[in-house]
């Protein structure tokens, strides 16, 4: 609740006493820490790496630099350090850069406080007014951070270029008493960033060689990408070494943390939750594309793969199976494997590729990465295949280890295949898997209590991993879908091909 009180005279009487905002920071980080309070409520993953170090440079007092690549929470969590302000705090009404009634610093604030006195009006701060951020961009100017003389002001008013009454103040000085976040921190030119040099060591900024000095008192947080130092532009050393702490970010160590940051983020419809059924094992799938993007040889590992990339693929998975159901006029589907498809806009959109990944091109990264995904998650859910072939090596095992997946396989090498399209309805879905001689009796070896649904779900899983094992063959289908078959058979088919295109050479 804001204070009631309005003069400086009463602020007096109430025995407030100001401090300084990195203490103010400080004070409240101690109480929280002490009554055992989460610092960054929604910020998972850091728990036990970065938030400690973050709580270290906040007791200290520190500026902080975020060091980490894109969609990593640092801005984030320079936004949540708000939070650690004080609720209120009073400020010379009129002012425009928050001046503290014990301490002005700005002409206007002095000149009212010693005409005044105790009558001096007073305005109250929220916390969520103490926060400035600017990203850093080539365009950027010195007037715009610090500030420059209004020609405007002057004319209007009166007043020559020597008074201090014609000043414009830039975003930081109006940051007084606060926070001012400045992201991506080496877009920004060296010439500006040497305009910094004196705010963070000695407190202070000249605004077009006037005489003053403004002893400005705010944390400062800067965000910068590792990418940045090769690419685009970097950090000057000496303003580097004027920023106390240094705090590397990371990507989600483990798919549990990414997917419940994907979870927490994704914008998803009440109304679209209650039509689509998301399966853990489509969460993870969608976490497991990441993870393996983020150590693909296709993918820039200097650029990153960003949360952002799993949050949009995973809205993107929920609407390409509403669409179906809406289509289909399905009161409630569950998301299918076929859904991911609708995936790959969000995955292409989000990585950068190298040399070689162009030359495979966007669209077969993307679908190399969600087979490596299938490939990755399958053996927490079925037996790894290969382990049957080692298996079958040994005589003394081979009656014990007997392969459940070789009826799938030996139907589809009869000569049998099958079209999975995504926008088939769930009846036309259900038909086609039970074709498949042996699919729904794997399935049910292992998973004996699920619903005819989630075992729909499982026996197309199945089909997707046997082919990423290189055990039946995937190929996809125009339309939208997959068609599966014999491996051997699409091999040959292959080669024939080959032959074909040499014999017409050959002929011409």
């Amino acid at each position: 609740m804001k204070p009631g009180i309005s003069t400086f005279g009463e602020l007096k009487k109430s025995g407030y006493k100001s401090k300084g905002v990195k203490q103010e920071v400080r004070d409240n980080l101690i109480k929280a820490i002490q009554q055992k309070e989460s610092t960054f409520k929604g910020v998972l993953g850091y728990e036990d790496t970065v938030i400690p170090d973050v709580e270290r440079a906040l007791l200290s007092r520190h500026n902080i630099l975020f060091l980490g690549l894109r969609g990593q929470a640092k801005t984030r969590m320079a936004r949540d350090i708000v939070n650690l302000l004080d609720e209120w705090i009073p400020y010379v009404a009129g002012s425009e850069i928050n001046d503290d009634p014990f301490a002005p610093i700005s002409l206007f604030a002095r000149e009212l406080v010693a005409e005044k006195g105790d009558n001096a009006p007073i305005d109250w701060l929220h916390r969520t007014e103490r926060y400035g951020e600017k990203l850093a961009t080539p365009d950027v100017s010195v007037a715009d951070l610090i500030g420059d003389i209004d020609p405007i002001k002057a004319a209007n008013m009166r007043l020559s270029f020597a008074d201090e009454r014609v000043m414009h103040y830039g975003i930081i000085p109006r940051s007084h008493r606060g926070i001012f976040v400045i992201n991506e921190l080496p877009d920004l030119q060296a010439r500006i960033q040497v305009s910094l040099f004196n705010i963070l060591q000695e407190g202070d900024i000249q605004i077009r060689g006037f005489k003053l000095r403004l002893p400005l008192d705010i944390m400062f947080i800067f965000t910068a990408n590792p990418e940045d130092y090769t690419n685009r532009g970097s950090i000057v050393t000496p303003l580097k070494d004027r920023i106390e702490s240094q705090i590397v970010t990371h990507y989600p160590k483990t798919v549990a943390v990414s997917k419940a940051i994907t979870e927490q983020e994704a914008d998803v419809l009440d109304e679209q939750m209650q039509k689509v059924e998301v399966p853990d094992i489509c969460k993870m799938l969608v976490e497991e594309i990441a993870m393996e993007a983020r150590k693909s040889e296709y993918v820039d590992q200097k650029s990153g793969v960003s949360a952002r990339l799993t949050i949009a693929a995973y809205e993107n998975l929920v609407s390409t199976a509403e669409r179906r159901a809406l289509q289909s006029g399905s009161s409630k589907t569950m998301v299918r494997i076929a859904d991911f498809i609708g995936v790959i806009p969000a995955i292409t959109g989000k990585i950068e590729l190298v040399y070689e990944g162009e030359q495979e091109g966007p669209l077969n990264v993307a679908y190399r990465l969600m087979g490596q995904g299938i490939r990755a998650l399958f053996t927490q859910y079925f037996p790894d295949p290969q382990s049957f072939k080692k298996a079958a090596k040994e005589p003394q095992n081979k009656k014990n280890r007997s392969n459940p997946y070789q009826p799938v396989i030996d139907w589809f090498g009869k000569g049998n295949d099958l079209v999975m399209m995504q926008s088939e309805t769930d009846e036309e879905y259900m038909q086609k898997l039970y074709a498949v001689d042996g699919l729904h009796a794997v399935v049910k070896q292992y998973y004996a209590k699920a619903n005819e649904q989630q075992t729909g779900l499982l026996m197309e899983f199945l089909l997707h991993g046997l082919a990423e094992y290189s055990l039946i063959s995937k190929k996809i289908a125009e339309a939208g879908g997959y068609n599966f078959g014999d491996i051997l058979g699409s091999m040959l088919n292959m080669n024939f091909s080959a032959e074909d295109d040499d014999d017409d050479d050959f002929d011409n």
